[in-house]
């Protein structure tokens, strides 16, 4: 730090690139969150898997209902990573590698 407090580099930190990856918390992973949805809309009597594939293709949050959050807790969540966690569930539960 100098005097006024600001940070300091030197030039050889500036030459290497810093990997930084985010790790969800429980509450907010994407597994969670197809759990509640999932639940939610199996709950008010919709196919889950209908609503979900529907919310995914078209990105109209109207597919998921609201009833336990489970609308504004998918929004949080990119859609392309709904369909990675989905065919990775997918493909280690049928053993592909």
């Amino acid at each position: 730090m100098d005097n006024y407090g600001n940070l300091q580099y030197q030039s050889e930190d500036l030459g290497n690139t810093q990997y930084f990856k985010v790790q969800p918390d429980q509450e907010s992973g994407v597994k969670k969150v197809l759990s509640v949805v999932y639940e939610a809309l199996s709950t008010k009597g919709y196919d889950p898997v209908n609503q979900i594939v529907g919310y995914i293709m078209s990105g109209d949050p109207t597919y998921i209902t609201n009833y336990m959050g489970a609308r504004s807790l998918i929004m949080k969540v990119e859609r392309d990573e709904l369909v990675e966690e989905i065919l990775e569930s997918y493909i280690k539960n049928n053993r592909w590698k």
